[in-house]
């Protein structure tokens, strides 16, 4: 009977492993969905029990959950650009030094970098057929009109379908600007102010009250009218300039018709799925949902127990839901390796009144636009890969969002560029269990241009220690984010900077809400000398490149303008009056 035993269980543990062996040496195809301003407290298995989020959990339960995901940076930008190249936004010139830390228009010149490799370009390479369905924001042209050197075609995506730039308030009726919207107010009052100046010359002329000529008059209104033309020529009409929708480099709607963008986003990554099932693929869902305006179609609406943000997060996990079946149904779950995670954390910040319009960042600290706290980069990462990754299982390791990079990379049987600095890291060993600890020993966390914070994982004693050099001034104090100033500033009068920085052990305190001392921590001296070479060391690593994110690669610029008319007569509807229900 043993003896049976004995090879029933070695049969059996060869078959397992001789089916392992053959999914690895098969390239997988690979799905990535990534959410915008997602917080890790938002769905349900990290934690959330108020808003419903079965197939997000689905993809946990069949696979390994991260719980210690970081992203690179914590705004959308910068935190894109990381995951796209592997490498930390600095790297490439896409972390900025000014106030203006993501791209502010599809018609500014800044961009991804053309000489910068991202995964898609890669995995073209070896065979892929690449697409990215959902929000670009890494800028479109450089120089003129068309020459599209930022756009997803020129870096290694065969298929788009989506917006080159992100959602906005401005893309819905009647809700406020986003886009700049202190500026915006300086401006609108200038402007009145001005123009009251230019009636009380005038009246003041007719009736004699003052002594002033037509022509100083005239001077004025001209002078009036140049400085509203220059900035309302942009800012009044953000709808039709950055909201649009672009099939590769075809322009299908402008503005965008928000009451069928889910609907549109979902039939393109299903019918991707159909039409590559033979061949191997690599789908980049980058979701819309859950940025404001949080525009919901009416099925899911008031369906939460969490208002308009919950209703838009639940709406994005049906989609999520749709696309894997689409992927059942053509027999590709086994062979896919599925990714899911957010590209920085909720934003506080976001409110209508009483009610919160941005994500829960759970026991985190801080949220969206903050480059050293918890909550605005530990995000929700998920992978799935059925008889390859182990199933329901959590991992409390150090990684990143620069880690699919390397691992997908290697999944096609790339190679990794040799001519440049890659951050990330394969996590495939780590998520097959094959080693305990993450490779990251340290990972830095930017706020713009600026370091905020150092992590270092302490592998020997599982110690994971972060130190603050500069931290946000919170508005009103205490509150916990800057509420007023609709993110938190990276540098000025905003932040405080710590000498010595503040530390935490986040494996005994993930909140960061006890900081370490010297009288306290009798390690503090050695772990904030350890961090300070780590960071003089990495430092070294960095060349100085073009800042794609200067006030001159930012600003409004008409001649580089996407345009399906003949500008400034931007409008088009190519997707037809039919609709699209979801």
């Amino acid at each position: 009977f043993r003896r049976h035993l004995m090879l029933a269980l070695t049969s059996c543990l060869f078959l397992s492993t001789f089916y392992v062996s053959a999914a690895m040496d098969s390239k997988p195809n690979i799905l990535l969905f990534v959410a915008d301003d997602l917080g890790i407290g938002d769905i349900g298995c990290y934690g959330n029990n108020t808003i419903r989020t079965p197939n997000i959990d689905r993809l946990a339960r069949e696979g390994v959950k991260l719980t210690q995901h970081i992203a690179a940076a914590p705004l959308c930008t910068p935190s894109r650009a990381a995951f796209l190249t592997g490498r930390y936004p600095i790297r490439s010139g896409m972390a900025s030094s000014n106030r203006y830390r993501a791209l502010q228009w599809n018609a500014g010149s800044g961009g991804l970098p053309a000489n910068e490799t991202t995964f898609a370009r890669l995995l073209q390479k070896q065979g892929y057929t690449t697409g990215l369905i959902g929000k670009w924001h890494q800028g479109v042209n450089c120089e003129s009109f068309g020459d599209h050197c930022h756009h997803p075609l020129n870096h290694g995506f065969d298929y788009f379908y989506g917006m080159p730039f992100t959602l906005l308030n401005n893309c819905q009726e009647n809700k406020p600007p986003e886009l700049d919207a202190a500026l915006q107010a300086k401006l609108w009052l200038y402007s009145q102010i001005i123009a009251l100046a230019v009636l009380t010359l005038t009246a003041g002329r007719l009736t004699g009250l003052i002594s002033v000529c037509w022509k100083t008059i005239g001077y004025f209104t001209l002078v009036g009218c140049i400085f509203f033309i220059s900035w309302y020529s942009s800012y009044g009409f953000v709808q039709y300039w950055n909201c649009i929708l672009m099939r590769n480099h075809d322009i299908t709607e402008q503005p965008m018709r928000l009451e069928r963008t889910a609907s549109l986003m979902l039939k393109e990554a299903m019918s991707f799925i159909e039409r590559n099932r033979h061949r191997k693929f690599l789908l980049f869902v980058s979701f819309l949902h859950v940025h404001t305006p949080l525009f919901t179609t009416a099925r899911f609406l008031k369906k939460s127990r969490h208002g308009l943000y919950g209703d838009n997060v639940e709406e994005m996990d049906w989609m999520v839901g749709k696309i894997l079946d689409a992927l059942d149904k053509e027999g590709l779950k086994n062979n896919t390796f599925t990714y899911f995670a957010s590209d920085h954390g909720g934003q506080l910040e976001a409110q209508d009144g009483s009610a919160q319009l941005g994500g829960w960042n759970g026991i985190y600290k801080g949220g969206k636009g903050m480059g050293g706290w918890e909550g605005g980069i530990r995000v929700p990462g998920i992978f799935r890969w059925p008889g390859v990754l182990p199933a329901d299982i959590a991992i409390d390791e150090p990684t990143s969002l620069m880690d699919i990079y390397p691992t997908i990379v290697h999944l096609a049987g790339g190679t990794l560029p040799q001519d440049r600095v890659i951050d990330g890291r394969n996590l495939m060993p780590l998520l097959q269990g094959s080693v305990q600890h993450s490779e990251h020993e340290f990972l830095f966390h930017y706020c713009g241009s600026y370091l905020h914070a150092v992590r270092w994982h302490q592998k020997d004693s599982g110690a994971i220690w972060k130190a603050h050099y500069v931290t946000p001034v919170f508005h009103p104090p205490g509150a916990g984010a800057c509420y007023g100033k609709g993110i938190c500033p990276c540098f000025g009068e905003g932040v405080t900077h710590h000498d010595p920085p503040l530390l935490f052990d986040l494996s005994r305190d993930p909140a960061e809400a006890k900081p370490l001392t010297a009288e306290t921590e009798p390690l503090f001296d050695i772990v904030i000398k350890k961090i300070g070479r780590a960071t003089e060391e990495h430092r070294r690593t960095l060349t100085p490149v073009p800042e794609q994110l200067s006030f001159y690669n930012i600003i409004w610029k008409p001649w580089l303008q996407p345009c399906c008319g003949t500008f400034p007569f931007c409008w088009c509807d190519k997707e037809g009056d039919s609709t699209h229900s979801l």
